[in-house]
């Protein structure tokens, strides 16, 4: 019996993956895989940050490794304990302190000077809002993360930061689909799992995120959670049910879908590094991310074997391409590295907006 022929994938397969890179500034190794593979983005973590004038340097290096569309240059800068840049960055208060001021309107201007200064160092996309509702006040996870304890609250407020991002020229990205906010178990290290009905889902978990699709948002992120009602196999970031059936098809969601860090123990321990990526990109992903370089290569590695096999759906990987590739054509059409870094960074006038709010003191 022969053999089916091997499929060539595509050039531009890297596009499908964002990466964690090492140190302050890009190593020629980080430079080739960016360029030779046609990676789609960078992730920025604590450890690459000295300075806005080094983090610009860093990005421009980065986007000098692509000769088309630019890369995602990304972070999670959402404020409270999860904030990649410190001072002089202005220092963003907690979601759950935002939310308590009971001013969508505030939480926009606040959006507004993350996305002011995110801008002013070449950052194009923000890992923010949290959509999760917090109904779980034992959850070690989301917690201070999310901005209320209800749908309507938590609705009004991620829409708002959505549109303080997209005014300001950076893209928000919705989290954590199809809701974290009720686990118990951190998916940093083990998969957690919830038994909310889907009803439940349906009138509660998921408003956050139609409201967040009807203000435009063109990103949502996957949670690593399991919810048998949804899918009693596959945690979300790698269940068709739950991403196409119920994301794209119930909800009507055409942006991109992007996993969560794909390193997490959650997904390490049940899936391994092989077939992780292969199994989220076939479920609906368009992008997998990955905190560290080492892991993004091996997963692209994974992913080239798995499409030449025909274990992953070329008609899939050419609906995200198709996606991601007109995403960037609309949102990065202006996108420019800044030639100097923007005195808005730590500005008077971005302290006097988050002093609206009691101020964290981390």
């Amino acid at each position: 019996m022969s053999q089916s022929p091997r499929l060539s994938p595509p050039k531009n397969l890297g596009e499908l993956i964002i990466t964690g890179v090492a140190g302050k500034s890009l190593s020629e190794t980080s430079a080739q895989f960016l360029r030779k593979k046609k990676i789609g983005g960078v992730g920025y973590f604590g450890h690459n940050y000295q300075s806005p004038d080094q983090l610009l340097e860093f990005t421009r290096q980065i986007q000098a490794c692509r000769d088309e569309s630019p890369l995602w240059i990304s972070v999670d800068q959402e404020g409270g304990r999860v904030q990649r840049f410190k001072a002089p960055f202005t220092l963003i208060p907690k979601a759950s302190e935002i939310g308590k001021s009971g001013s969508p309107t505030l939480a926009f201007e606040i959006a507004s000077v993350v996305a002011k200064e995110l801008s002013a160092v070449g950052i194009n996309l923000n890992f923010s809002p949290v959509a999760d509702i917090m109904t779980n006040p034992k959850n070690p996870v989301i917690g201070d993360r999310s901005y209320g304890t209800d749908e309507d609250s938590v609705s009004k407020f991620a829409s708002a930061v959505i549109r303080g991002h997209l005014q300001n020229g950076v893209l928000p990205c919705l989290k954590h689909f199809p809701g974290h906010g009720d686990t118990h178990v951190d998916s940093h290290f083990a998969l957690p799992s919830v038994e909310t009905s889907t009803a439940m889902l349906q009138s509660r978990e998921f408003l956050p995120f139609q409201k967040g699709m009807r203000a435009k948002c063109p990103m949502i992120m996957t949670a690593h959670v399991l919810n048998p009602n949804l899918d009693s196999e596959f945690p979300a970031t790698f269940s068709k049910k739950t991403l196409t059936d119920v994301l794209r098809g119930e909800l009507g969601f055409r942006g991109i879908i992007i996993s969560d860090d794909m390193i997490m123990q959650a997904v390490t321990d049940r899936f391994g590094i092989a077939d992780a990526p292969v199994l989220a990109i076939n479920a609906g992903c368009d992008m997998v991310f990955y905190r560290t370089e080492e892991n993004a290569r091996a997963a692209l590695d994974a992913l080239e074997e798995a499409y030449a096999t025909g274990k992953l759906d070329p008609k899939r990987v050419d609906e995200s391409i198709a996606r991601l590739t007109q995403t960037k054509a609309e949102y990065l059409a202006d996108y420019e590295v800044p030639e100097r870094v923007s005195s808005v960074i730590g500005s008077a006038n971005h302290q006097a907006v988050v002093d609206k709010i009691p101020h964290p003191k981390n």
